[in-house]
């Protein structure tokens, strides 16, 4: 580190460079968002019933790449990605969860793949990612199996992204389908609107509370903010509400929790 007069000079870092590349390829898509709240109340309660019984923290990211799953088994067209004139729809399904990482001293998102999604519990899910969280990451993309990054020259980066964006390889790896929970941690209402290149990408916000009227009673509820984007070139406008408004159902309903909750024993 240099030092000069009334400041200092730092390095740009490789990690740098690689989440810039990523942001100029994401700016690049024909991206449409969705920006609503949905109530996960119940979602919540049980998660808290469940520490309560079992003493386990679950995951709330886990629950909503759970539930996310289960809408794109509902619209799996939307598990695809465009190659020149061709659409190219996947049998299994990869969410690409980011996980903000220190390496090297300064804090990135780092994408890790969660494979077959459509065929995992959210139990399976749950500890997947917790066990991801855990994992002491030296370089970026050793999460995912992919250290090798860090030897593409610099100058070369957003063409890698490019490329990788259009590679049937690197969208198995990673998937179509993305989640990012970094706005979790704003405070009141807070919405992340994402660069991305995914088809669909859920941007996880933070929960703010609100009173609602629910049988003339005037309660408390939880709200998450929620971002929902889409690439424009696969889906349009009114596929990507009726989407966003069943992921919502599915979201709120705190089915998978419920069950998790009717299976376990107390310790």
């Amino acid at each position: 580190m240099k030092k000069a007069k009334g400041y200092r000079i730092e390095p740009f870092g490789f990690n740098r460079q690689m989440v810039t590349a990523s942001a100029a390829i994401g700016k690049e898509k024909d991206t449409i968002h969705l920006i609503t709240d949905v109530d996960i109340s119940r979602p919540r309660k049980l998660i808290s019933e469940y520490r309560e019984k079992t003493d386990e923290r679950l995951s709330l990211t886990g629950y909503v790449v759970s539930c996310l799953a289960r809408t794109i088994a509902e619209f799996p067209q939307f598990n695809s990605f465009r190659k020149g004139k061709k659409l190219l729809i996947f049998d299994d399904l990869t969410i690409n969860v980011l996980f903000e990482r220190e390496i090297d001293g300064e804090f990135v998102p780092e994408a890790v793949g969660i494979k077959k999604t459509n065929t995992k519990t959210f139990r399976q899910i749950n500890d997947e990612l917790r066990s991801v969280q855990k994992m002491v990451v030296e370089h970026l993309g050793s999460g995912s199996g992919a250290a090798w990054v860090r030897f593409i020259p610099h100058f070369l980066l957003k063409m890698f992204v490019r490329l990788a964006s259009k590679n049937i390889a690197m969208q198995k790896l990673y998937g179509v389908v993305g989640v990012t929970a970094v706005g979790m941690f704003g405070v009141g209402s807070m919405w992340l609107v994402p660069l991305t290149a995914a088809t669909v990408t859920v941007a996880i916000g933070s929960i703010s509370k609100r009173p609602v009227i629910v049988d003339g009673d005037l309660q408390e509820h939880e709200f998450l903010c929620l971002t929902v984007s889409f690439d424009h070139d696969i889906v349009d406008g009114a596929p990507a509400a009726r989407f966003t408004r069943r992921f919502s159902e599915i979201l709120s309903s705190g089915k998978e929790i419920s069950e998790l909750l009717a299976e376990s024993n107390p310790k």
